[in-house]
Formats: structure tokens, C-alpha cells, sequence
């Protein structure tokens, strides 16, 4: 659980990095599409360091899911936003309200909850060949899924957008658990590059073309969800004994607290428009 939360933590902060380094980087005048804008926030030590924080995020991630069930590190990831809502309000200057103040603490509630309910890992199935190529063809679907999105309206095109990067992002939680080794012949090593891949790719594109909160929305229901219900029911992830009821208050608890700060999982445009909802 240390693991988990240092995760989220280095997730929410380098958000806050980056944002920070994209502002100073965006020329002062002009419309479109600045080319140049990466190139120049590379060239910041904060952008860097955001970058260095998402790596050891994911190294943290690592470690938490080969210990932790998928939902305790599922939610604890969503709680990034959490953090990035948290540091924003200092550093950004972006003004919280009292509902996300008290979202930020209903997400602590959430895990807490799960600290204590949370059992073992399961590893029931982990060799089975029908999961790791099932894995595989669900990162292809999301691929598939992404691209037929592009066609949807604006509106529904988003949440669309983010749930099948959620889902991605998800593909690789149940993939660490499947990976043992740098076996090159394991389906589950290349749904773990795909769904990773695909998620960055959609996630991007669903942050760029519609509703920041829609899509931030729809990234945290896809990568919780499925990915918990999946070690619950084929991994055999366990709550400790009699405190189940605990560990699924908790879980949803967490989240709901995540979707109210759904806003803050794109800090560069909240912060630059100043307003309470990002489009």
C-alpha cells in the first residue's frame, strides 16, 4: 500500500510538474497547434523531473500490484487526482471549492478503508493461456475501440475516448500480475505494451478533442472497474476475513471522491482557463 500511494503521489505530482512547465513554454500570443510547444517544455528541468516522477511512479505501480489486489492499487492510482487537485491549489493558484476539499478527504476516507479490508494477492490463474491471450485481444480492442471513437460527437466522443484508455491503463494492471519474467513467447508481455500504448495515445486524443472532466471521468471508471472485477473473480484477489463489505464501500467510496476531482487530470488547460470546469 506504501507502494500504491507512492505511486498516486508521483503521478499527481508530476502532473503539477509538467503544468507548470507547459505554461512557461506556451508563447504569448497566437492560436493554433504550437509545434514547438514539447520541444520547448523538454528544455525545462520542471518538465524533466515530471517526467523522471511518472517513471518511478510506474516502478512503484509495479511493485504494488505483485503485492497488493488490483482494486486497492486501482483506486489508489485513481487518487492522483487527489494529489494533483491538492498541490495544484499551491502551486498553480487554482482555486478549489468546498465540494472538492471535502472530495480530497472522502478519497483518503476511501483509502483507509481499503488499507484495512485489503487481503492477499491472488495468483489463481495467473498461467493461464486463455487470460494472457484474452488480455492480448482486449489491448487490440481498445485500439479498435479508440479508432472507431474518433467518429462519435464531440460530446459522447470524450468519455468514449476515455474510458477505452481506462481500459488500456487496465490491460496493463492485470499484465504485470501475468508477467513473471522477459519471456518474449508470454501473450501478456505484448498486451502490456499495446493496452499501454493505445491508452496514452487515446488518452491524449480524448484530452485534446473533447471535455477534460468527461474524459479524466471515463479514464478513472475504465481503469478500476474492470481490472478490480478481473483479479476478484480470475486471480482470486481476497479482503481480510469478514471485512469484504469494507473493502467494496471503500473502493467505491475512493472513487466517487476521484470523479469529483475529475477536472484536475489536465492541469496545463484548467490552470490557463481559470475556470471550474475544463472543456
Amino acid at each position: 500500500m506504501v507502494c500504491a500511494l507512492g505511486s498516486a503521489v508521483c503521478f499527481g505530482a508530476a502532473s503539477v510538474l509538467q503544468a507548470v512547465a507547459a505554461r512557461a513554454a506556451e508563447p504569448g500570443s497566437g492560436g493554433g497547434v504550437d509545434v514547438t510547444l514539447l520541444w520547448r517544455a523538454l528544455r525545462q528541468w520542471r518538465y524533466l523531473a515530471g517526467l523522471g516522477l511518472d517513471g518511478l511512479g510506474f516502478v512503484l505501480q509495479i511493485v504494488a500490484l505483485r503485492t497488493l489486489p488490483i482494486y486497492a492499487v486501482g483506486a489508489a492510482l485513481a487518487a492522483s487526482l487527489a494529489v494533483t487537485a491538492v498541490i495544484a491549489s499551491r502551486v498553480l493558484k487554482v482555486r478549489l471549492r468546498r465540494v472538492e476539499w471535502a472530495a480530497v478527504g472522502v478519497v483518503c476516507l476511501g483509502l483507509g478503508m481499503l488499507a484495512l479490508a485489503s487481503g492477499r494477492e491472488g495468483h489463481e490463474g495467473t498461467d493461464s493461456a486463455v487470460l494472457r491471450w484474452g488480455l492480448l485481444a482486449a489491448a487490440c480492442a481498445v485500439l479498435a475501440i479508440g479508432a472507431a471513437a474518433g467518429r462519435l460527437p464531440e460530446r459522447p466522443r470524450a468519455l468514449v475516448l476515455g474510458l477505452a484508455a481506462g481500459f488500456g491503463f487496465g490491460v496493463v494492471e492485470v499484465a504485470v500480475r501475468l508477467i513473471d519474467s522477459a519471456d518474449l513467447t508470454n501473450p501478456a508481455l505484448y498486451a502490456l505494451l499495446v493496452g499501454g500504448g493505445a491508452a496514452f495515445l487515446l488518452l491524449t486524443s480524448a484530452l485534446h478533442r473533447g471535455s477534460v472532466t468527461t474524459a479524466t471521468a471515463g479514464l478513472v471508471l475504465g481503469e478500476t472497474i474492470g481490472p478490480a472485477l478481473v483479479g476478484v473473480v480470475w486471480l482470486g484477489d481476497e479482503t481480510r476475513q469478514g471485512l469484504g463489505w469494507l473493502a467494496v464501500l471503500g473502493f467505491a467510496v475512493a472513487i466517487a471522491g476521484s470523479l469529483t476531482l475529475a477536472r484536475f487530470g489536465e492541469p496545463p488547460a484548467e490552470a490557463g482557463a481559470g475556470s471550474p470546469a475544463g472543456d
